[in-house]
């Protein structure tokens, strides 16, 4: 992790001024700040125009009844190749270009994917199973889960929930009516 902190915070920056410094000597320091004003002005239209593009398709998938996972990862994806495109340097806008075209996040998509899926869904299921753990006791008697039986056979909530969190009442299985559903 500390490698990554000095790779991103040192190692880039450096990397990017060298870049900024050699193209500057190839064109002149003035064609250098505005290729860099250019391509930031340009980034931040076609931010606009992919954002609004995968915020569209975002709703349509909720309208539609889809969990928007694909969209989510666009709309991530553009919020990143934006503010790259908007920090000065030839680096980072190349980088920028990637996350905004469509084709190539969709390259950039599938690759995290492919090697966070098993992650994501690992953290997502886990952390729902122990949620649900804290709320619901499935059945099994007072104090099974983390609770305990108080005055009167009163279960207490789980370590971590208030009294405030915690539901009591009974459920009875009602077959409707026809007739009143209409």
């Amino acid at each position: 992790m500390a490698l990554l902190l000095v790779l991103l915070f040192i190692v880039v920056p450096i990397v990017e001024l060298y870049v900024i410094i050699q193209i500057g000597q190839a064109i002149g320091v003035v064609p250098t700040i505005a290729l860099l004003i250019l391509d930031s002005v340009l980034g931040a239209a076609l931010m606009r125009s992919q954002g609004r593009a995968a915020w569209l398709r975002l709703h349509r998938a909720l309208a539609e009844g889809r969990i928007p996972g694909q969209e989510v990862i666009d709309g991530a994806l553009v919020i990143f190749g934006g503010a790259l495109l908007l920090t000065p340097g030839f680096l980072s806008d190349i980088l920028g270009l990637i996350l905004l075209l469509p084709p190539t996040r969709a390259i950039v998509r599938t690759v995290l994917l492919r090697r966070f899926a098993g992650r994501i869904v690992a953290g997502a299921t886990s952390g729902a199973q122990a949620r649900m753990d804290r709320l619901f006791t499935f059945g099994a008697s007072p104090g099974a889960r983390g609770g305990t039986a108080g005055p009167g056979g009163r279960r207490s909530p789980p370590a971590g929930l208030g009294d405030d969190d915690v539901v009591e009442g009974t459920a009875t299985d009602v077959s409707p009516n026809p007739r009143e559903l209409s």
